[in-house]
């Protein structure tokens, strides 16, 4: 199994995201991270399971919040690029990556 890794802007926005659900329900911030939790570990035990979206790049969708997990597949690891919202500005987290993604 892969180790994983963020990137600081997608765990920033990971945990704004929390933040915002439990401000709206308490305890529904931590269902998010939980499902976002469940969601990395099955990209860790299956990869190549996320939908490609670019050369480089895969998706593996929440179940229960309309959130998508981006991430890249490294030789060691597994880099998270966004926990991105499903219905706001698509292709904002390319500007995270380098010229060769």
């Amino acid at each position: 199994m892969r180790n994983r890794e963020f990137l600081p802007l997608a765990e920033e926005e990971m945990n704004e995201a929390a933040r915002f659900y439990e401000e709206r329900s308490p305890g529904l911030g931590r269902d998010f991270l939980d499902e976002v939790e469940r969601t990395i570990e099955s990209i860790a035990v299956h990869p190549h399971s996320g939908r490609k979206i670019s050369e480089n790049i895969r998706r593996r969708i929440l179940g229960r919040f309309p959130f998508g997990i981006l991430y890249t597949l490294e030789r060691d690891r597994i880099v998270i690029v966004a926990v991105m919202h499903l219905h706001r500005q698509p292709g904002y987290w390319k500007a995270r990556l380098g010229s060769d993604f």
